[in-house]
Formats: C-alpha cells, structure tokens, sequence
C-alpha cells in the first residue's frame, strides 16, 4: 500500500486528537485522486460509499428544490470532509457534490473504514468521533442559520 502525504491538511478536524503514527495509518488506506472543475463527485439519494477530504480545490454542496432547480448549501475547501456520513450508515446521499475549482480529494470506502474499525478499534472509535463532531457542527450551524432566517422574515 502507498501512504498518502497529509503533511499539508494535518489541522483538519477528521484528524483531531490522532497522534502522527495513527494519521500515517490512515495515509496508507486513503485514495487520492484529481478531480477537474465541473465534475460531479456525487448526487442527492444515490447510495453513499465513501467519505472525502479535501486536500485542495473547492467543492459545492447543494441540494434539489425541485426538478431542475438547486440550491447551494455550502462551499468546502482545503482540510474539509464531505460525504461523511456514508461510511457510517451507508444511506444514500442527503445532497449532491460538485468541484467547482479543480481538487485533488482523499477518499475513504465505507469498507475499509469497517477493515480500519475492526482491526484497529481505537483509531476506528476516534475516527467515528471526529466524523460525528463534524457532522454534528454542520447540524448547528444549519441549526442557527435557520433560526437567523426565521428571526429576520419575522422582523419584516
């Protein structure tokens, strides 16, 4: 297996509380590949298969309003995880991915997360801690934004 360098993205919040042996580790079951601008990583109920970091690039993620009508829900770069949420429940996709500048990606598969948890429980555990942080932040933050929108129609 070839490691991946994760030299340039080690503050990214997918790592917090690993030590530098344990983010080798995971160098070692990650994927790179580069992904031109334009290019759709994933779409909205689609099953999930993997998580992804991102280790330059910019990518959108939206949602479906109606047929042909989508909504930008955030914009991610350099040290963000995406996709998240796939290696967890294996659900399908709750939006859709898109590069909107040219990335260079890591990609975790849903089955060597549970290789990674199986033969390595505790690095397994603080991975699966730091994905639910993660996912947990984007929950309030989506949380508040609401709330803010709600206030502001409110005050109209």
């Amino acid at each position: 297996m070839s490691q991946i360098d994760f030299s340039d993205i080690m503050k990214s919040p997918l790592f917090k509380g690993m030590a530098a042996k344990e983010i080798e580790y995971l160098s070692s079951i990650f994927k790179l590949s580069q992904v031109p601008a334009g290019k759709t990583v994933f779409i909205e109920n689609m099953p999930g298969e993997s998580l992804y970091l991102i280790k330059q690039g910019t990518v959108k993620i939206s949602q479906m309003l109606a047929e042909v009508d989508e909504q930008d829900l955030i914009s991610l770069g350099t040290g963000d995880v995406f996709g998240e949420m796939a290696i967890i429940d294996g659900g399908d996709r709750s939006a859709t991915a898109r590069i909107a500048k040219n990335a260079v990606l890591y990609s975790l598969n849903r089955e060597d997360f549970n290789i990674l948890v199986s033969e390595n429980p505790r690095l397994g555990l603080q991975l699966t801690l730091n994905i639910v942080r993660i996912f947990s932040a984007r929950i309030r933050s989506a949380k508040n934004a609401y709330r803010t929108m709600l206030t502001a129609s409110l005050t109209r």
